[in-house]
């Protein structure tokens, strides 16, 4: 078959691919680049306005997301905003001085992170329900990574440092990765990715608390179990069992009935003051129970000076901030697209990571240690029914007062009572049924899931979050390197061509082997792609032998899922051509792309195999070859090189 007009004849009617008009380099480039960092265009809502001082007034906007609900903020939506305010100040006060004691500092650093972040966030957030506070997973990170090269009990001064040195190198990155709209990085952080890390990191972390729990200063060595036993303090058993199941019988009658959803909130924070209570009454002190001690009263002390970039720990900070402020992101941004979704609003993920890129910066030189959006404390606001982000705002003065005033109270708070709110906090980030869900819908997935959470657990949280980014991207690597093709098949009494293992309606098209190739066609798939496509044809004139059907005479590649191609894609396409041509055998492209189309026509691959046989559709070009197999002349030749003729 050949490059002659009867490729034409069959389809009078049929329309040509037409060849996109030609763009300069510079503009195709410009264009390639928007659309992969500024696919959301960021500029317009400032190109809109018309002068000078409205295009600043929108840029501030796009900065400060603030300044758009600050104007028409009203009375009952801050009555709104004070109710969740105070709501999750009750659960962060609580959990701030408990995630600090997990990430092996001060606890009043807990509550200085739950004031000056939810302040700073309230301002460039785009969320209006994220609630903002340090959270168990990065706490635990900090406190693994850095215990390696600096011991929290023997250098606590240097220890602190390097603390607030990563939470610096964490917002820094962050932001980095918002201005230069490089967020897809955090996308490979897949979501098995995330159910197995956090599944690990709570197992880990239930295991840690178990020595606050049981009040335990050296475990014995002895085996036998009254020895073991023995060194157990029933009095911490028993408190922290108590109120263990207290937090956990909360959450639980919390989801029953959601319109509750205070009581849950007001948990951690009830068990702190009872507990309290219940060690200044007794003085249980001094009977083996350990309590907080001295809280230092007084807002945030600066801390620019104690950020420490020595050689010795700049690297163990830097890589500390990095690991930990992409797995605070990934937690932030999916947590606040979440609600949003709820809501029916947006939230653009590069402005969030500014935002919490700038928080951290901020805290860092505020004695802040890493910040982002945990879930508990987000879902409690979203359910207290915040309206804006002001509701961190008054979560911030709550903490506030608390600082100025109220840190004596918390004097007699017990351990054990914190090591409880950690342990009921990290048991609902083992998501069960989550792990079941990707078993039945994706065993891959399950794959990057487990080896996420045995890494963590057997290994370390570094060692479980390289092999689960390692599974996920060899996935992708997979999927480029061994793109999917399928035979396509004609449903009965329509131009419709679909996959033949899903429609089982589908049927062959005599003389025509019809292939869709699922990927783009790049270096490093175009052989594989080559060897496959072969493979079909072999396989289908076995099927046809067999049978002692019509052999092929022409291939139909399905090119609609090809949305990119390369040098080596376009060479494979005409080592394609020859090879069908020596076999007596015609190629056919259906459905080319404007990119594919250039490619082709640049490389000179579509000169060869001909303009005629490029068609917009499979169906078009399946009737094409069609129409010429029944009207060739008896005794003609198949083959590129043998133009055919029209007999209409």
């Amino acid at each position: 078959m050949g490059s002659g007009s009867a490729a034409n004849g069959g389809g009078g009617g049929t329309a040509r691919v037409p060849m996109p008009p030609a763009r300069p380099f510079l503009e195709t480039l410009g264009g390639n680049m928007k659309e992969t960092f500024l696919p959301d265009d960021p500029f317009r809502v400032v190109r809109r306005e018309r002068g000078c001082g409205r295009r600043a007034a929108a840029a501030l906007r796009y900065v400060f997301p603030f300044m758009e609900w600050a104007p028409s903020y009203t009375l009952g939506t801050l009555k709104s905003d004070l109710i969740a305010g105070i709501t999750i100040a009750s659960l962060a006060i609580p959990q701030g001085i408990s995630y600090a004691k997990l990430a092996n500092l001060p606890p009043v650093l807990g509550l200085y992170s739950s004031f000056v972040p939810p302040l700073v966030y309230a301002m460039m957030g785009s969320s209006r329900d994220l609630a903002v506070g340090t959270v168990a997973v990065a706490s635990l990170l900090i406190g693994s990574m850095l215990s390696e090269e600096v011991s929290a009990a023997e250098d606590p001064a240097l220890y602190l440092h390097v603390a607030l040195t990563a939470t610096f190198f964490a917002g820094v990155f962050q932001a980095l990765l918002g201005v230069f709209r490089l967020g897809f990085i955090v996308d490979f952080l897949s979501h098995a990715t995330i159910v197995g890390f956090m599944g690990g990191a709570a197992t880990v972390v239930c295991l840690q608390q178990l020595k606050g729990m049981f009040g335990l200063d050296h475990f014995t060595t002895a085996t036998d179990l009254v020895s073991v036993m023995r060194s157990w303090r029933w009095e911490s058993v028993v408190m922290g069992c108590g109120f263990l199941f207290f937090l956990l019988i909360t959450r639980f009658f919390s989801k029953r009935r959601p319109r509750f959803f205070w009581v849950s909130a007001a948990a951690p924070l009830a068990s702190v003051i009872i507990g309290s209570l219940l060690v200044y009454l007794t003085h249980a002190e001094n009977h083996g129970i350990q309590v907080i001690g001295y809280l230092k009263k007084g807002l945030n002390p600066p801390s620019a000076t104690s950020l420490n970039f020595s050689s010795p720990y700049m690297m163990l900070a830097l890589k500390t901030g990095i690991i930990t402020g992409v797995i605070a992101l990934a937690e932030g941004i999916a947590v606040g697209r979440s609600f949003a979704m709820f809501k029916n609003y947006h939230i653009d993920g590069n402005k969030e990571m500014i935002a919490f890129g700038t928080m951290n910066i901020v805290g860092s030189l505020t004695s802040c240690y890493l910040t982002t959006g945990p879930f508990s404390r987000s879902a409690v606001n979203y359910n207290a029914g915040c309206k804006t982000a002001m509701s961190n705002v008054i979560m911030s003065v709550a903490v506030m007062i608390t600082l100025l005033f109220l840190t004596p109270l918390f004097h007699y708070t017990p351990l054990v009572v914190l090591s409880a709110i950690i342990m009921s906090a990290m048991l609902g980030l083992i998501d069960y049924p989550a792990a079941v869900h990707l078993w039945q819908v994706d065993k891959v997935d399950f794959c990057v899931c487990l080896g996420a959470y045995l890494g963590v657990v057997f290994g370390s949280v570094e060692i479980g979050l390289v092999v689960a980014v390692g599974i996920s991207i060899l996935r992708v690597l997979l999927f480029v390197a061994r793109p999917r093709t399928t035979v396509l098949g004609n449903i009965p009494n329509t131009m419709i061509y679909r996959r033949m293992d899903q429609y089982t309606a589908a049927q062959r098209v005599p003389g025509v082997l019809v292939l869709r190739v699922d990927s783009p066609i790049y270096f490093t798939n175009a052989s594989y792609l080559r060897e496959r496509i072969a493979r079909w044809i072999d396989d289908e004139e076995d099927q046809c032998k067999e049978k002692g059907e019509m052999q092929i005479q022409y291939v139909v590649l399905d090119m609609g899922a090809v949305g990119s191609i390369d040098t080596s894609g376009t060479s494979m396409l005409d080592e394609l051509r020859k090879t069908l041509d020596r076999r007596g055998l015609q190629i056919v492209l259906a459905n080319p792309g404007s990119e594919i189309m250039k490619k082709l026509d640049s490389s000179k691959v579509l000169e060869a195999i001909g303009h005629e046989w490029i068609f917009p559709t499979v169906g078009e070009a399946v009737a094409e070859c069609d129409f010429v197999m029944h009207s060739q002349k008896p005794g003609m030749v198949m083959g590129s090189g043998a133009p055919h003729e029209n007999l209409v």
